[in-house]
């Protein structure tokens, strides 16, 4: 008995035999080249962390003279290999922290007057934005915290414990800046930032800045709490640009 069916069979049968195309192996996509995934706490960003640390804790700005940054004892004392440290460095000049001289070395960069005057209106548009979005949706004890950096300063007591204020008032701006829970305008001003409080640190002591400060500070403040938006973007605008005017017309280190 014959029991192949052609093909006119299997369709009276309701069956339709459809040959699959024979496929054709499927095409890669194009090599990309890039660097390999490493550990968010790689040896390279924990230099580049130490590094600009040391660069902070220098006082740049007290002395006209050259910092060079010598890049072999840097890794003796980080217990690292120079690969590392030779890549943090690269950062770092991207970033605007060292300058590289041929045949020279690796110096840290000390910014010029209108530079600094330049970052410091940068830094007053950044701060003054964070105090508007502070009175619009920080909270209420995020806002007290603010005040309570203060209590010790109160009552003519700034002179007597300027290093301790200084470090204060650069918490106090860095606060302003994390309170506004903006992540982009966080980011923007944390290298911004690294420079200004080098310059802070030199300024604060000079004339009466100090009772000055913390003064601006305390009216911030109280604006911060009442939840006034505009005097509290202008009162934190006109601080930080005071320090600009102060810088242009007093920071003859930076000439």
């Amino acid at each position: 008995m014959n029991t192949s069916m052609s093909s006119s069979d299997n369709d009276r049968a309701g069956l339709r035999i459809e040959r699959s195309p024979q496929r054709s192996a499927p095409e890669l996509p194009p090599r990309v080249g890039v660097d390999p995934i490493t550990p968010p706490a790689s040896f390279k960003s924990k230099a580049y962390a130490a590094l600009k640390d040391v660069i902070v804790s220098m006082d740049v700005y007290r002395s006209r003279s050259d910092i060079r940054l010598d890049e072999r004892r840097l890794a003796l004392e980080f217990g690292i290999s120079r690969t590392p440290v030779r890549e943090a460095m690269a950062q770092l000049e991207r970033d605007g922290f060292v300058r590289s001289v041929p045949r020279r070395g690796i110096y840290v960069v000390r910014k010029t007057r209108c530079e600094v005057i330049e970052m410091i209106t940068a830094w007053a548009a950044l701060e003054s934005m964070a105090a508007r979005l502070i009175t619009q949706s920080a909270s209420g004890e995020e806002i007290a915290s603010l005040r309570r950096m203060f209590a010790t300063f109160e009552g003519g007591e700034v002179a007597a414990k300027l290093d301790e204020y200084s470090e204060v008032n650069i918490e106090f701006h860095q606060a302003i800046i994390r309170m506004s829970h903006n992540r982009v305008l966080i980011d923007l001003a944390e290298n911004l930032f690294t420079h200004m409080r080098m310059i802070r640190r030199k300024t604060i002591g000079e004339k009466d800045r100090a009772d000055r400060s913390i003064r601006d500070h305390l009216h911030i403040i109280e604006a911060l709490e009442a939840r006034d938006t505009a005097r509290a973007e202008e009162l934190v605008r006109a601080h930080a640009l005071g320090l600009a005017d102060h810088v242009a017309k007093y920071a003859d280190c930076l000439d």
